[in-house]
């Protein structure tokens, strides 16, 4: 994996790890008890019943029987990061408008630790469903999402991040190098707006636009759907457009909010 922007060197609490390992499994798969999650975790009985034990007393697990799932707690936390993002209200309305608009997949996203993260996703009816779903990451060179909110990055930031870029190929359209990163990155700030040419996933074609507040990129708001559907003519005609209007429409509020 390689480093994460924003990573410090450091002593590193195992225990800490540990628990949020089990978290993890839990959110995957619920009521797993403790015999699956050792198995699972490669830690003995012992040391992951002393960890459920402490996450039960701080009310972040339940325990019913002889398994255990994650508490509402785990939703609470999860508004209030969704809610910090403060015009989360109008950035859901303007993607459900653009399924409203498609009948396609919406997202907007930010970038966190070098990859991007989906803060809102809606479905629309003839969508070609795909795994991506709300708090999960893509990684941020192929992506729309990711190029767009790279490509108006100040220099410093997007240098940082692409250092960290381990290029691998998710189909064979995926950009593989730094300097065709950067060429893509040129591109899109000359016409406003990227694609994802079945770079992230064979048969799916996105375009996003960056969504900005002065010189910050708060994130990017994008439609996918299928190559079939997403032809040359629509992605950088009426597609652009929606995402670009959608986009527009979030930093006006941001800026009056």
């Amino acid at each position: 994996m390689p480093p994460q922007t924003g990573s410090t060197p450091g002593r590193r609490i195992r225990s800490v790890k540990i628990a949020f390992n089990i978290i993890e499994l839990l959110q995957n798969e619920n009521d797993i008890g403790v015999t699956k999650l050792a198995n699972e975790l490669g830690h003995s009985k012992s040391t992951i019943h002393s960890h459920l034990r402490t996450l039960e007393e701080l009310e972040i697990l339940v325990r019913e029987g002889n398994s255990y799932r994650l508490s509402l707690q785990i939703l609470d936390m999860a508004n209030h990061v969704r809610d910090q993002a403060g015009n989360y209200e109008v950035i859901q309305k303007e993607v459900e408008a653009l399924v409203e608009e498609t009948g396609e997949i919406a997202h907007f996203g930010i970038e966190e630790y070098g990859r991007i993260s989906y803060l809102c996703k809606a479905t629309g009816e003839q969508a070609v469903e795909t795994a991506s779903r709300v708090g999960t990451s893509q990684p941020i060179y192929s992506t729309s999402l990711g190029k767009s909110i790279l490509a108006y990055l100040p220099d410093s930031q997007r240098d940082s991040i692409i250092d960290t870029i381990e290029f691998a190929p998710k189909t064979s359209k995926t950009i593989t190098s730094r300097e065709g990163l950067y060429a893509e990155l040129d591109q899109i700030t000359d016409q406003g707006y990227a694609l994802d040419n079945e770079e992230n996933i064979r048969g799916l074609r996105c375009v996003a636009a960056p969504v900005r507040n002065g010189s910050k990129v708060l994130g990017a708001i994008s439609v996918s759907g299928p190559s079939s559907r997403f032809t040359d003519e629509r992605l950088h005609g009426e597609l652009s457009d929606y995402v670009l209007r959608a986009a527009n429409v979030i930093e006006l509020n941001t800026k009056f909010s």
